[in-house]
């Protein structure tokens, strides 16, 4: 629970892809939700046109859904949702100022070594107004979507963020974020 006696948000933002709301992210957010038990709420808004996430549109939204947060909300964003999620808060880094934690799961990483974007500008030093809040970078070693490098390529551009490898876990996390939430509580 929060100061003020409301569940703690934790607003969860979904990956690309046709049906990821309804048959793929669903199953992520209702294991997230349960390992969190009732102290947490996990508020779940569906991207605008999901089978093709656009830096501009899904930013837009991902924004109007961070000022609506209470202070000390928790920030998910997996595969692409995460990616689009951390380059708009580098590129609006007031968004921060109510945000306890960011966890990027299974987050394709956008530049040299990683996925092409003509959307995502990421010049040298993109991430250095994240520093205001930690970063807990998830990567399975079983994710056959996102390599394991794109992590490392995060974890080089955001030095404070925390990296940790799951083993054995895909890129859904076999539908299982108890370790997440585990890390949550103690965010």
């Amino acid at each position: 629970m929060s100061e003020t006696g409301k569940p703690i948000e934790v607003l969860f933002i979904q990956g690309g892809g046709e049906g990821t709301h309804e048959d793929w992210d669903d199953k992520l957010v209702a294991s997230l939700q349960a390992a969190l038990g009732p102290g947490y709420e996990v508020l779940y808004p569906r991207m605008p046109d999901e089978d093709d996430p656009g830096f501009r549109t899904w930013g837009t939204a991902i924004a109007a859904e961070i000022v609506r947060l209470a202070p000390g909300a928790i920030l998910v964003g997996h595969s692409v949702g995460g990616t689009i999620a951390i380059h708009t808060l580098a590129k609006r880094p007031a968004l921060l100022r109510d945000l306890a934690a960011v966890f990027l799961l299974a987050a394709p990483y956008v530049g040299d070594g990683g996925w092409p974007s003509d959307e995502i500008d990421v010049a040298p030093g993109w991430a250095s107004g994240l520093s205001a809040v930690p970063v807990i970078l998830y990567q399975g070693d079983a994710d056959d979507t996102t390599p394991m490098t794109h992590a490392d390529l995060f974890a080089r551009d955001i030095p404070h963020a925390k990296l940790r490898r799951l083993n054995g876990r895909d890129h859904q996390f076999n539908n299982d974020l108890t370790d997440i939430a585990g890390d949550i509580r103690r965010a």
